[in-house]
């Protein structure tokens, strides 16, 4: 795929450099997910977390993949990096409609502008949850 020259691009990747991306647009959402998998998977209290549509994103590199079942019963799967262990993205490449790409693994994080917590109750009663963000108890409707 052909990024084109304009408009916002995100690019990213692992610790060690292996697994790399780049997305073009705006993202379809930005946020935290407090869920106890999320927190589990990172080991914080959090995965700050953007979501594009698969045709906005490349990947480069190739990733280990842990599956769970999600809330909603179908499967979270999350790419991570078979050499450093970074989480990078969550999604089945060739098969997912859109990907959620771990902001911790921006180049600038400072593009990183989150607008929704979700599963704030299972949030650690020591994790803040930043001001100005939509809070949902689970995860928001569709």
């Amino acid at each position: 795929m052909e990024l084109s020259e304009t408009g916002k691009r995100y690019t990213g990747g692992c610790l060690c450099g292996q697994v790399r991306y780049e997305a073009e647009g705006e993202p379809l959402y930005a946020g935290l997910c407090y869920c106890t998998d999320c927190q589990k998977a990172s080991g914080s209290a959090f995965i700050p977390f953007m979501g594009f549509a698969s045709s906005a994103v490349r990947f480069n590199g190739r990733t280990l993949q842990y599956t769970t079942k999600a809330t909603n019963g179908g499967d979270a799967v999350r790419n991570f990096c078979p050499v450093c262990g970074s989480l990078v993205f969550g999604g089945v490449l060739g098969k997912d409609s859109s990907f959620t790409i771990y902001a911790g693994t921006l180049d600038d994080p400072s593009s990183f502008h989150p607008t929704a917590a979700i599963f704030a109750r299972s949030r650690p009663a020591w994790a803040v949850i930043p001001p100005r963000l939509t809070i949902y108890d689970a995860m928001p409707p569709e």
